[in-house]
This record gives structure tokens, C-alpha cells and sequence, in this order.
């Protein structure tokens, strides 16, 4: 496994498409600043990384909390220079507009849009100063479209995919690569087959063909491949779906 002088911070390594990304990144050598809300839930990951030759540092972190977010990536650069930032907190929740309270709307609203201002304002900076950088968003279906009990998900992710956008524009002729990620698709996580069993039982997930639902690791090998992007061919945005998916 190579070895590099550098960071790739993860905000919201979760347990599938944040470990498959930061695996990722590990596997390619850098260092990887793992953060989440609980740390302790970050101890397999680390494990996993570390077995495989990789270097991992687990931290909790709050995405939503300017000081956490700060510390956290200052942490990294400080480690190794913050080569790559990774904004992946999850926010998807699904609630009928009259059913959809001010905290809910709110909490989506932080975590699907504000954290991703704090993470790429903060990372930005940091980059900046060296004159290089990547910076990847997670972005969904609801970023591009509102569907029926999304209000709340599809308002945040349409906001974080505009973020993305202005931050494109702004730093790209600065040598820092911003790219938004639309995962088009469901995801094969237990969350999604208990979604899917809820609907259709267990005749529902049975009938589940092989691919039609997303890798995570298919999803960090996207990662990867924007990162490693030339800057004469940069990409801004990158659309994910399994051969099956409608859109």
C-alpha cells in the first residue's frame, strides 16, 4: 500500500457509503480523518483499516456545529495537508408536509445543506493556502427534484447542490476540485432492504436481482475517480444508478 503525506477527511462516516469511501481513500494511502456523531461507532472502520495496512483517525464530530467541524479539519491539516474532503452526513427522512414539524424540517435543513457550508468553507480555507484541493458533496435524487414526503430532504439537498456549485465556480480557477455526487438509486444498506420488506414483505426483498441495488463500494470508487481527475477535465457533477434504476 502506497503511503502519502496527506489527509482525506470523511464527515459522515457511516457504516455503508462513508466506510466504503474512507476504505477507499486508505487503500490509496492517505490518512483518513473518520468523523461522526458517535466516535465509538467508528472503532470497526478503524479496525478494518488498520488491518489493511491503512491509517485511520476516528473522531466524533457534530457536522452541524461550526467549532466541531473547524477543529476537526484543522486537526487533519495538521496531521498531514487536508488533500481531500469528503461531505457525507445523512439526512433522509420522509414526512408528509402537514406531519413535517419546524425541529424536523430544521434538523434536515442543518444537516443536508449547513453542514456541508461549514465543511467546504472550512476545508476551502485550509486548501487554499496551499493552492490544491478536492472537495466531493453527497448529493441524492432530491437534489434535483421534490417528491411526495420530501419537502424537508429535497429542499436541503437542492441547497447543498447549489452550494456546490457556487464553490465550483469560485475555486476552480484556484486549483480546487468541487464536485456533487448524485446518488440516483437506492443503496444496498439494511435501512433500504428494511424499507423495501416494509412495502412488499419479505417476497419484496427476495425478489431483489443482483446490482439493483448500489454498491457502497461502487459509490467510493466514483469518489476516487473524481479526485484523481486531471484539472484539464475536471467534473462537476457525477450522476450514480444501478442498470436497473428508472429515471
Amino acid at each position: 500500500m502506497p503511503k502519502r503525506n496527506a489527509t482525506a477527511a470523511v464527515i459522515g462516516a457511516g457504516d455503508y457509503i462513508g466506510s466504503a469511501i474512507a476504505r477507499r481513500f486508505a487503500a490509496e494511502g492517505y490518512t483518513v480523518f473518520a468523523g461522526r456523531r458517535t466516535a465509538e461507532k467508528l472503532e470497526k472502520l478503524k479496525r478494518e483499516i488498520e488491518a489493511a495496512g491503512g491509517s485511520c483517525v476516528a473522531r466524533g464530530l457534530d457536522a452541524r456545529k461550526e467549532d466541531e467541524v473547524t477543529a476537526f479539519l484543522k486537526e487533519a491539516d495538521a496531521h498531514a495537508p487536508l488533500d481531500v474532503c469528503i461531505v457525507n452526513p445523512g439526512a433522509n427522512v420522509m414526512f408528509p408536509i402537514t406531519e413535517t414539524t419546524e425541529r424536523v424540517f430544521r434538523k434536515v435543513w442543518e444537516m443536508a445543506c449547513y453542514a456541508g457550508f461549514l465543511a467546504g468553507r472550512e476545508s476551502a480555507k485550509l486548501m487554499l493556502e496551499r493552492g490544491r484541493g478536492t472537495i466531493l458533496f453527497t448529493g441524492a435524487t432530491a437534489s434535483l427534484r421534490g417528491g411526495a414526503g420530501y419537502a424537508a430532504f429535497a429542499s436541503a439537498k437542492a441547497g447543498l447542490r447549489n452550494l456546490a456549485q457556487s464553490m465550483a465556480r469560485e475555486l476552480g480557477p484556484r486549483n480546487i476540485h468541487v464536485a456533487h455526487l448524485i446518488i440516483d438509486a437506492g443503496v444496498d444498506t439494511e435501512f433500504v432492504r428494511e424499507r423495501i420488506k416494509a412495502r412488499g414483505g419479505e417476497a419484496a426483498v427476495a425478489a431483489i436481482e443482483p446490482d439493483q441495488l448500489m454498491n457502497p463500494e461502487s459509490v467510493a470508487n466514483a469518489y476516487w475517480y473524481l479526485h484523481s481527475q486531471s484539472r484539464d477535465g475536471w467534473t462537476f457533477e457525477l450522476d450514480l444508478r444501478p442498470y436497473a434504476e428508472r429515471w
